[in-house]
């Protein structure tokens, strides 16, 4: 019984988001809860991609004369709706604030709001195209209605790519369950 101590070998160690989020040396990103990792992962990355891109399709759209075709409508709605959806999407994930409403199944919610967007911007992206005429009053208007087909199609294309990751992030692929225990 009294080699019981000495044979026994003890370490302590700190979770590892107890530091705050990973690469976060400043004080104020770590009390504001920024996760700037999640700038760089895919799900980060294709959220600005879609979040610039969306900006130009309805910014392009809405510097034409757009009024009297209700097609540019229909692209319209759907373009500002999900870039303004994808704004506080964002903004919850970069301030971590799904990790607060843990009640809220987060991973099926974006996989429900990507699938969602990218079957509306292939409705609005082929709407945008067939509604491009080539004889069109002012000239800029072709080439701006032309340029915001080509982006509501790299946006669709984007939505598409998240609603992949974040189907494969909501089943788990890629990871078993003895590294999904350690990581958590």
């Amino acid at each position: 019984m009294s080699e019981f101590p000495a044979k026994v070998r003890t370490q302590t160690s700190t979770p590892a988001g107890a530091h705050g989020p990973a690469g976060s040396s400043f004080p104020a990103l770590r009390s504001l809860g920024l996760d700037l990792g999640f700038l760089r992962s895919f799900l980060g990355v294709l959220m600005i991609v879609e979040l610039v891109l969306g900006l130009l399709v309805w910014a392009l759209i809405a510097s034409t004369f757009y009024q009297p075709i209700p097609a540019y409508g229909w692209v319209m709605f759907v373009a500002i709706f999900f870039w303004l959806v994808t704004i506080i999407l964002f903004a919850m994930y970069l301030l971590q604030l799904q990790m607060k409403l843990y009640m809220i199944p987060w991973p099926v919610v974006l996989v429900i709001f990507n699938t969602a967007a990218t079957v509306l911007y292939v409705t609005a992206f082929i709407t945008c195209s067939a509604a491009v005429q080539d004889h069109i009053r002012l000239p800029g208007d072709y080439n701006k209605r032309a340029a915001a087909s080509f982006f509501a199609c790299i946006v669709m294309i984007a939505y598409g790519a998240s609603t992949f990751f974040s189907f494969q992030e909501w089943k788990g692929f890629g990871s078993n369950a003895a590294t999904s225990q350690v990581t958590n």
